[in-house]
């Protein structure tokens, strides 16, 4: 009998919520230095030790006076007053103001003590006394020959005007900043005022990340792929959450599928850390066995979630500490990671909620949803040609890492919905505030020129679906321009749209190993000898056009296509990119693959040539008008190819 553990009744998205909050996740306090505590949060009350500015500070450059002195002078009627010296920045005053001086200060300056007031400088002149003009001043003769001058004040001021008094800023004893207080730059600044150079603030959490797999490989290493190694992802970028959401990550190398080796581990970081993630072996199988492990070690408090995607979430505690597992597949992992544990851990550091963001857009094409969970739909995001916002769905599955790249946000769908309509009005949670849509959306036909010359357009996005896809989406009023490839390409060039914004010709034809060793000479020798193929999918322009040449063939012979491919070794081994089939050649596995003679040069292989293809770009006819669509066709007309 198989050792195996099924889902039965899935918990509620609000069930996790509370399950993730009953968890004990709160850090100590910890003291660290200024520079180090910006983006941290304060553990404590800190007021003000002493007074800023400590002493009555001049607010611009100009004269201190007694206010007095100055009473009743006007531009008309000026009033002089004796120069009784200087004092700058940074420096004592060494100056006496007695009745009728004016001491000249300097922006920052300390106010002489018998002084009250600053006049700017602008409502000022300097005079020579000498002109007969006996002043008021108290000083006649200054030992540095100073009291041969005088200022003319041309306005009146009051006591305190142009001063900041000693603790104007904040007193001592004045509460500076409370408890819970996210520490800014702003923050920095004000306790470096305050001369504080060691500041107490919550402890982030610790959160220990271990991915778990037999079949994951560290970025950097070289992977077997015949063995299914695939890079290890969820490390990398469930630690960047973390630390995103304002925890402290503790990075553990990966684990295997061995319960012992992963009980090690967990175990291990349970006593280091305030919580422990783990990615992968959470669904129901044999191999799956950390549930196991939180079982023996623990308490499982959750196991299951009617979110889509996220089924397997595992929640609980080991030895005491909390835990959750996350599935495996990157897309599950970080949306609900997401979703659900990075408000908790923002929450246990005490940072403030995340800044979120929505946008009201129009579902572009129809949606199918699972009846029961609630699914986090991935969207992007693209103006159509009146300015309004379409959100089209961008789904190739939990396991592919570019549907959150490719996405803008998420739609969430209920649990009793069925599915989303075609211009269905929806609400999509941005993955950041800063999202923007991309200034041009190309879909089709996947060709290295294309993405050469997007290069030259500023925020642009591609999805290189194939030619049927863009073909579509231009069709559905998705696409701001269509890449198309093959005979759609053909038809395009031939009724003379007048939406191309650029075209190219290719040359395509069999990539086969250096020296050609299995001698292939064209299509009819790809279908007579025994060779190995790599096709490509049926979305790609390049596709459509080798099926054109082999029912060109099979008229030739009087058969049909499916006789001439049923002995062709792998026609129905589809890959999705350009250089899939290229790089197959390359690796040995097989001897042929289809593919463009560009390909085959840039990877140091031999080319059987079969004809040419165009490439024809081509925008819908309501998007013309959009900046980004004018860019790429200046991009294409620029010889960027």
């Amino acid at each position: 009998m198989s050792d195996r553990t099924e889902f039965r009744d899935l918990a509620s998205p609000d069930a996790l919520r509370e399950t993730l909050a009953g968890l004990d996740l709160a850090g100590d306090r910890e003291v660290v230095a200024l520079d180090d505590a910006r983006d941290r949060v304060l553990a404590e009350r800190v007021d003000a030790g002493i007074d800023v500015p400590g002493f009555d500070r001049a607010a611009m450059d100009g004269y201190a006076v007694r206010a007095r002195d100055t009473f009743g002078a006007s531009e008309t009627d000026p009033v002089t007053l004796a120069y009784a010296g200087s004092v700058h920045a940074g420096e004592r005053p060494d100056v006496d103001l007695e009745p009728g001086d004016a001491v000249e200060i300097s922006t920052g300056a300390v106010v002489p003590e018998t002084a009250d007031a600053v006049v700017m400088v602008e409502r000022t002149s300097e005079v020579d006394r000498g002109d007969g003009d006996d002043g008021g001043g108290g000083n006649d003769a200054n030992a540095d020959g100073s009291g041969a001058r005088a200022v003319e004040v041309r306005t009146a001021v009051a006591p305190g005007e142009h001063v900041m008094a000693a603790g104007a800023d904040i007193a001592a004893g004045q509460r500076a900043l409370g408890p819970g207080t996210l520490v800014t730059p702003r923050e920095v600044g004000l306790l470096s005022a305050l001369g504080v150079d060691r500041v107490p603030v919550r402890a982030r959490p610790e959160v220990a990340v271990v991915s778990t797999g037999d079949e994951l490989v560290p970025p950097g290493d070289e992977l077997d792929h015949g063995a299914g190694e695939i890079h290890d992802v969820n490390t990398h970028a469930i630690a960047a959450g973390v630390r995103d959401a304002g925890g402290d990550p503790v990075v553990y190398e990966h684990v295997g599928d061995d319960e012992a080796a992963m009980a090690a581990t967990v175990e291990a970081a349970a006593d280091e850390c305030d919580l422990v993630l783990t990615s992968g072996s959470t669904s129901a199988s044999a191999m799956d066995v950390v549930y196991r492990v939180v079982e023996e070690r623990g308490e499982r408090l959750l196991h299951g979630v009617a979110v889509k995607p996220g089924k397997p979430t595992l929640v609980g505690t080991i030895d005491g500490t909390a835990y959750v597992g996350l599935p495996g597949y990157p897309v599950s992992a970080l949306s609900i990671f997401r979703t659900f544990v990075a408000p908790r851990i923002r929450d246990a550091a005490a940072r403030p909620p995340a800044r979120t963001a929505t946008v009201n857009a129009t579902m572009a094409t129809r949606e199918r949803a699972e009846e029961g969970r609630l699914r986090l739909v991935p969207v992007g995001l693209v103006d159509d040609g009146d300015g309004d916002l379409l959100a089209y769905p961008v789904d190739k599955g939990s396991g592919a890492t570019t549907t959150l790249t490719a996405a803008d946000g998420v739609v969430p769908v209920d649990p009793d919905t069925n599915y989303v309509d075609a211009d269905a009005a929806v609400t999509v949670q941005l993955f950041s505030p800063s999202v923007r849509p991309p200034r041009v959306l190309v879909v089709g036909e996947d060709d290295p020129t294309l993405s050469r010359a997007l290069d030259d357009v500023a925020a642009p996005r591609y999805l290189a679906a194939g030619s049927r896809a863009g073909r579509r989406s231009r069709r559905d009023g998705v696409a701001d321009a269509a890449a198309l490839a093959g005979p759609d390409a053909d038809a395009a060039l031939d009724r003379d749209d007048d939406g191309v914004l650029g075209s190219w010709e290719r040359t395509w034809g069999l990539v086969v190993p250096e020296g050609n060793p299995a001698g292939l000479s064209g299509l009819p020798s790809l279908v007579d000898d025994d060779v190995r193929f790599a096709n490509r999918d049926t979305e790609s322009g390049l596709r459509a056009r080798f099926d054109a040449a082999l029912d060109d063939l099979a008229a030739d012979r009087d058969e049909t296509r499916d006789a001439l491919t049923d002995d062709v070794s792998g026609y129905e081994l589809a890959t999705r990119g350009h250089e899939s089939p290229a790089r197959r050649v390359a690796d040995g596995a097989v001897d042929a693959g289809l593919g463009l003679e560009s390909t085959a040069d840039r990877l140091d292989l031999d080319f059987v040539r079969l004809g040419t293809d165009h490439v024809v770009v081509v925008a819908a006819a309501d998007r013309r008008g959009k900046p980004g669509v004018a860019a790429l066709e200046r991009a294409l007309d620029s010889g960027a190819r």
